[in-house]
């Protein structure tokens, strides 16, 4: 009887007692999983769904229905007369009406405070790594794993993809709800189309780690290629790779963060949906000036209307900071480099990249495909080789299957393929998408450079055992295979697959 003299007489009814009874239970479960998840020490992220996406609706719904249930109440006992359909009066000289009316001041402080915290934690949870990567498994399995053994992968997606405030915030809410539907209902692409069209600007995300400003002098990079012959002859390259970039303090303003230095705009047309075709370019100096460059090589005057018009940022050459799908070519050189996968075994390099390069419907059914193919070719064409050295042979099968699982995705259709990285120019047009050699002032005649030395010096070249000093001043690339003059026409990514 006590409980009656702290709520209403209208709340004693089943409607009211069916949405106490739903609330009460559902917050006896957050509370539950919370503190499972809390001393647990691993977290789920269906989990998380559960405690604070699901389980809040179920409590805030069994609160509606206690409300609903005394209005009901309230208006049935008000239509049988038993009391006056006006509002309730608060007479606080009677100690019935202070009970009530601290019981429901102390049950609303409880909601409110517990509203507050869950908004809290679902804010926390649909903000975290967990929730992007975790929530649509097969969709976001590529993009979650390739982001685990990337340098960005201490970063969270949000910090990326949305960044500081609340604009930004909203419009990827909006957005995520179309991508709830697509999941739902199998609608989604596969792969997922690249580039994001209304992913946030670099200024807003990239650069508050990243400070152009600050982007000055040259960095040493040193590269070592394995040929695809039977000895995987090394072929390692030292580039002093001119950062640049521009700071009016320092008085520098070039190299390769010359594109994005505050001073200058850059922005161009691209005429495809991954910016790969890009024939005309408009630069802005610090003078107001504005130059057009456009390439010598045919293509569709028609679709520049229709084309995508976009300034440079970060992303136009780092496409790829996160999310980075190598190819066969740059994992296996990675792998012998480290001696993961040993340079001496003959042919690995060939066939190495045949396995990996090869179409396959599963990732299961790749790496059993991986391993068949290595093992059959060894038996093959080097018996003997198969036979002494199996602990290698064994060690680069492991050691590549490693790199498919975390590269390539064939239920989702996604690979190096699919993915082009615009820094560099080896396997992708990447720089040469503007630095062709081809791309012409209107104005002027000049020529936007397809010269080396502009982002880059070569400070060494050759076999490894034949690596010569560094040279400070540079030398002119000389291919690993003698094919003439033929590589100063031709861009890398005309012969260079990735295989």
């Amino acid at each position: 009887m006590r409980l009656k003299r702290l709520l209403p007489e209208t709340f004693f009814n089943m409607t009211s007692f069916t949405g106490a009874a739903i609330a009460a239970i559902s917050f006896g479960l957050i509370v539950f999983l919370f503190a499972l998840e809390m001393f647990s020490g691993h977290s789920q992220a269906y989990m998380g769904i559960i405690t604070f996406v699901i389980l809040p609706v179920f409590f805030i719904g069994g609160l509606l229905i206690v409300a609903y249930g005394m209005w009901a109440e309230k208006k049935r006992r008000a239509k049988l007369g038993l009391e006056k359909g006006e509002l309730p009066a608060i007479d606080f000289n009677d100690p019935a009406h202070r009970r009530q009316f601290a019981t429901l001041a102390a049950i609303t402080f409880f909601v409110l405070i517990s509203s507050a915290f869950g908004s809290f934690q679902v804010f926390e949870f649909t903000e975290s790594v967990r929730f992007c990567g975790e929530i649509c498994h097969e969709v976001m399995k590529p993009e979650y794993t390739a982001f685990q053994h990337s340098p960005h992968a201490r970063v969270t997606c949000a910090d990326c993809h949305i960044g500081s405030g609340a604009e930004w915030y909203v419009q990827s809410k909006i957005s995520g709800a179309y991508q709830i539907y697509s999941v739902t209902f199998n609608k989604f692409s596969r792969p997922i189309p690249t580039p994001v069209h209304n992913l946030r600007p670099a200024r807003g995300t990239c650069e508050q780690c990243h400070w152009p400003q600050h982007f000055i002098g040259d960095k040493l990079v040193t590269k070592t290629y394995f040929m695809p012959d039977e000895q995987n002859t090394p072929w390692t390259v030292s580039l002093a790779m001119k950062t640049g970039g521009g700071n009016v303090q320092t008085g520098t303003s070039s190299g390769i963060h010359w594109h994005v230095n505050p001073a200058n705009e850059v922005t161009y047309v691209s005429i495809d949906s991954q910016r790969q075709v890009i024939p005309v370019v408009y630069m802005k100096l610090g003078d107001g000036s504005v130059d057009e460059f456009t390439t010598t090589d045919s293509f569709d005057e028609s679709k520049l209307a229709t084309g995508e018009k976009r300034t440079m940022d970060c992303i136009d050459c780092h496409n790829r900071p996160t999310h980075i799908y190598r190819t066969p070519e740059e994992s296996i050189n990675s792998l012998m480099t480290q001696g993961l996968v040993s340079p001496t075994l003959p042919n690995i390099r060939s066939y190495a990249s045949a396995a990996m390069a090869a179409e396959y419907a599963t990732e299961p059914e790749a790496l059993k495909g991986i391993e068949t193919t290595l093992r059959t070719r060894y038996a093959n064409m080097y018996p003997e080789v198969a036979k002494e050295r199996k602990q290698d042979i064994d060690q680069a099968v492991t050691q590549l299957q490693k790199v498919f699982s975390r590269t390539i995705f064939p239920e989702m259709r996604v690979s190096w393929k699919h993915y082009p990285n615009n820094v560099g120019h080896y396997a992708y047009a990447g720089c040469f998408r503007c630095h062709d050699g081809k791309h012409v002032s209107k104005k002027t005649g000049r020529v936007i450079s397809k010269d080396c030395n502009s982002c880059h010096v070569i400070m060494s070249q050759g076999p490894n055992d034949k690596v010569v000093n560094l040279t400070p001043k540079g030398e002119e690339f000389r291919h690993p295979v003698d094919i003439g003059d033929s590589w100063k026409e031709m861009n890398c990514n005309e012969c260079h697959t990735g295989e």
